[in-house]
């Protein structure tokens, strides 16, 4: 008898607001500062939140939300904050 795994998403485990602030602000922690896991959580959030939902909100077609937050994508600063607005959050600076 195997055991049996699924891929581990962390679109199911953001279920709150709380959820996806503490995440988001983890991956700004954690971002080896090129954005690549900022990137892949506004992905996440976005596709716990509706991927379709996201792109009305910003005006930016659903396809060009997947590429732009997709590991491969490069998406501008003005995108960057279209999403994370849309997303009913916020960017903090704070002392390092």
């Amino acid at each position: 008898m195997g055991i049996k795994l699924t891929k581990w998403d962390a679109v199911d485990h953001l279920k709150t607001e709380e959820d996806l602030s503490l995440y988001l602000e983890a991956c700004f922690e954690e971002d080896p500062g090129d954005g690549s896991l900022i990137r892949a959580a506004l992905g996440d959030i976005a596709r716990a939140r509706g991927m379709a939902q996201l792109a009305r909100d910003t005006g930016l077609t659903r396809e060009g939300l997947y590429k732009a937050l997709s590991p491969d994508g490069n998406p501008e600063f003005s995108t960057v904050v279209k999403v994370i607005h849309a997303l009913g959050l916020r960017l903090h600076a704070i002392p390092a």
